[in-house]
Order: C-alpha cells, then sequence, then structure tokens
C-alpha cells in the first residue's frame, strides 16, 4: 500500500492546489475560531496537515508573528513558500508525517483542519495525541476540524473517520477542554458540500 508521504506527494504534484477538495480561498472559519482563544500576536501557531493552504497568508496578515506549517508533502510547502516569497522566512517550514513529528519547542495553538480524520486507525490517533501532548504547552488552544458525522466517506481516495462535536471532543480525553464548537459547510471548487465539525479546546494546566 502506497506510504502517506508519496500519496500526498503524488497529489501534490499531479493536482492545482486551488483545485484540490479541501481548498479555501478564505479560511474563514479556522481564522474565527483561533481569534476567539484571544491569543496574543506572538503566540506560536502550528498548522498541521497544512498542506499549501493560504491560512499561513491570513495569520502574517493579521500580525501573528510566529506561525508555523507542518506538511508531510515538500511539494506542498514549496507551492506556499513560493506564493509567500520574503515573508516565508518569518515561518516555520516542517516537512514531517505529523505522528512522528518531534517539535524544537512547544506551541501556544495547534490548529488541524486537515489530518485527525485520515486517522482511521485508534493506535494512530494514539500517536497524534502523544505528540500534541509534546508540542502543546499547558493551556494551549487546540483548535480542530474534522468531517462532521454526515460528512463524506471518503477523501482524496483515502478513508476517513466522522465527528460530531462530543465525539471530537471525546477523542482528547479528560486533558482538555471543550469551549466552544460550531458545524460548517465547505463547498468544493467542484461545487460539492461537505459538512464540518470545528471544536475550539484547551489543554488543562
Amino acid at each position: 500500500m502506497i506510504g502517506r508521504k508519496a500519496h500526498w506527494e503524488e497529489v501534490y504534484r499531479n493536482r492545482a492546489t486551488d483545485q484540490v477538495s479541501w481548498y479555501q480561498s478564505h479560511p474563514t472559519v479556522s481564522m474565527e475560531l483561533i481569534r476567539s482563544t484571544g491569543l496574543s500576536l506572538d503566540g506560536r501557531i502550528l498548522d498541521v496537515g497544512a498542506g499549501a493552504s493560504v491560512l499561513v497568508d491570513f495569520l502574517l496578515d493579521a500580525g501573528f508573528q510566529r506561525p508555523a506549517v507542518l506538511d508531510v508533502s515538500g511539494a506542498a510547502l514549496a507551492v506556499a513558500r513560493e506564493r509567500l516569497g520574503p515573508r516565508a522566512e518569518q515561518v516555520e517550514w516542517y516537512e514531517h508525517d505529523v505522528l512522528d513529528f518531534g517539535p524544537h519547542h512547544p506551541f501556544d495553538l495547534w490548529h488541524d483542519r486537515a489530518v485527525f480524520h485520515f486517522l482511521t486507525d485508534e493506535g494512530d490517533r494514539e500517536r497524534y495525541r502523544r505528540v500534541l501532548a509534546r508540542a502543546l504547552v499547558p493551556g494551549g488552544y487546540l483548535v480542530i476540524g474534522t468531517f462532521a458525522a454526515d460528512g463524506p466517506l471518503k477523501c482524496s481516495g483515502l478513508e476517513v473517520a466522522r465527528y460530531d462535536p462530543s465525539a471530537l471532543a471525546a477523542a482528547f480525553g479528560e486533558d482538555f477542554e471543550l469551549l466552544s464548537s460550531r458545524r460548517d459547510v465547505h463547498v468544493t471548487p467542484a461545487g460539492a458540500e461537505q459538512a464540518f465539525t470545528f471544536c475550539v479546546l484547551r489543554r488543562r494546566a
């Protein structure tokens, strides 16, 4: 079976970044939820599974000084770096599978709209939680979006897990407090609708 890295490298090398189903020209929900935490502009934010997402552009535009992006696909990150031009120097870039990620320093906010729902194996979810525990400061925020309970069964040819707010919050256990949740319907570039669940959780101190 093709590995995660090979799969996503192939996707980003063969498809325009504004034509993949998860493309957003304006990451409105993510930005609203990040702002809702009250995180200071010098807080460290990590966008997990960022791909070529424009979220990092919007974070810089909003004045956040220390954004970081992580993705398994070097091809996707290259697109984002080229798009940002000189501003790419303001960003930390990590080409890693998140399940094997060893953070160089802790982060104040972890954002994921792209990875967790692909983890259909409980062992992989546990590895994700262990990395999150190493990477996120006590009192830090987890802003996470997954396919909703009535969302797609597959994405990019891969099976996904689906969550309602209570199930998504429960996936991170008692170490996290649920602050808010919301539903969002994403419209793909092809015009299809995909239901998402978003939660904002705070790691207990």
